[in-house]
């Protein structure tokens, strides 16, 4: 069946592929096999040259890749272009690191000489999602080839465009042609690729129900998957806290990519103490968020990718009225094409409501209240999910205290939003999924530790 994709700003149909067809990729597996074997074997200073050009490429095509972005999932066009800027750094990153995080690791032993080593799998399948289409790919794909293996990417259906560009980069970056490909498959499809005997290893961004999916399947043909899944990311805000720089974080980490991310801060926990001002502080600030045209460089915030996932959102938001949540503004659907959504607040959230059990990915900020710390943090991780948390407080030793020891999650910010950095490890724990990608961990991830012991 076609792979469409739709402008989320107006409704209409940019772009049609068709699906991969059983010959061709049965091919791709085996080219990308064969690429990875002669590739393995290339001195990183090969590498290095080819992540280098990648960089150099995706920052000269970032308006290029941004608008491709805004046209396929609505994200606002400065969005789309910080996003090609971040899959520069990180290439940037590897081209600089990857040889030092790989290199053979020796270790003193009764042997005349003992250390391990870090080998590529082989083929990576790479399963991605429309919210970030090139950061999550990047993300994944570039360690993943850094290290030795070849990538195939099964991107988001509603982004055909972004992927078939991104297999086009790696590319013209000078990686071997069959190294990193894209295929276009349906869910049971990908499914089937996983069993593949020559795929050796899955990453996953994506649903819980999702990860689940594939964890089982891979696991039952012992293949290592990676799994970064949702999230419900408390930001704790205590008495002490600034408010101004707990307000504008909260606001910053809700509405990046228009709320569609794992990491956005989505419950805002605050202590009695401060809670009406910081919900004064709050509402005037999302008042001046407006919700606008993603193709001019000055709007901050766009339409959601797709309809579906806009009503599904309406829904979380209208049960949770429903069931005592106060609506301090939006949550009414726009009457017009497109999957347009307006910003909106809730308050007076408690346990049991949509909007304090699930994950609301969209513009949708959620205020929490809690008597003390100690409530606050036990709200905060009050939740199936574990992949980013931040707290707010001017007392740096309690804060740095609570993100290291209190919060149950991969990445615990103090003092700002949580966001991703290709020098530090992301990943998370409960339903937020395992493993860890970026930094020297992500390089690592899906290679071979081979302990080689001389006598």
């Amino acid at each position: 069946m076609p792979t469409r994709a739709i402008n989320p700003a107006t409704g209409e149909v940019v772009r049609e592929r068709s699906d991969t067809s059983e010959h061709d990729l049965t091919a791709i597996v085996q080219c990308a096999h064969k690429a990875h074997i002669q590739w393995r074997d290339t001195p990183f200073s090969h590498r290095e040259a080819c992540l280098t050009e990648l960089a150099r490429l995706l920052r000269e095509r970032k308006r290029e890749y941004g608008a491709l972005m805004t046209e396929e999932m609505g994200k606002p066009i400065s969005e789309g272009i910080a996003e090609a800027e971040k899959c520069a750094w990180a290439a940037e990153y590897y081209a600089a690191n990857g040889e030092a995080q790989l290199a053979p690791v020796t270790v003193e032993t009764d042997a005349s000489n003992s250390y391990y080593t870090y080998q590529p799998l082989g083929v990576i399948l790479g399963v991605m999602p429309w919210n970030f289409p090139f950061w999550q790919v990047v993300r994944f794909a570039t360690p993943a080839v850094a290290a030795g293996n070849a990538a195939i990417l099964s991107h988001s259906s509603s982004v055909p465009g972004c992927a078939a560009a991104l297999e086009q980069v790696y590319r013209d970056a000078g990686f071997p042609a069959d190294l990193f490909r894209n295929v276009f498959l349906s869910n049971d499809r990908t499914g089937d690729l996983i069993e593949h005997d020559l795929i050796r290893g899955v990453s996953v961004t994506g649903s819980v129900g999702a990860g689940k999916s594939v964890a089982q399947l891979a696991g039952s043909v012992l293949k290592k998957c990676v799994l970064e899944l949702g999230g419900s990311d408390p930001a704790v805000v205590l008495a002490d806290a600034d408010l101004d720089v707990a307000v504008e974080n909260c606001v910053t980490g809700r509405l990046v990519n228009g709320g569609q991310s794992c990491i956005a801060a989505k419950r805002f926990i605050v202590v009695d103490e401060v809670r009406d001002e910081f919900e004064r502080r709050l509402t005037r600030r999302l008042r001046k968020v407006t919700v606008g045209d993603p193709t001019n460089p000055d709007t901050k915030m766009g339409p959601m990718a797709r309809e579906d996932l806009r009503d599904e959102l309406h829904e979380q938001v209208t049960k949770s009225v429903r069931a005592g949540a106060r609506l301090v503004m939006g949550g009414k659907v726009p009457d017009k094409p497109g999957a347009w959504y307006p910003v909106t607040l809730l308050c007076d959230v408690t346990s049991g409501m949509p909007a304090y059990e699930e994950e609301l990915f969209g513009p949708v900020a959620v205020v929490i209240r809690a008597s003390d710390e100690r409530e606050a943090l036990r709200i905060a991780n009050d939740t199936d999910f574990g992949l980013g948390a931040s707290v707010y407080t001017t007392d740096l030793d309690n804060g740095e205290r609570i993100a290291r020891d209190c919060l149950n999650a991969g990445n615990c910010f103090v003092n700002s939003f949580v966001k991703s950095d290709p020098r530090l490890p992301f990943g998370g724990v409960k339903d937020s999924g395992y493993g860890r990608e970026l930094s020297e961990l992500g390089i690592r991830e899906f290679t071979n530790v081979k302990t080689v012991w001389v006598g």
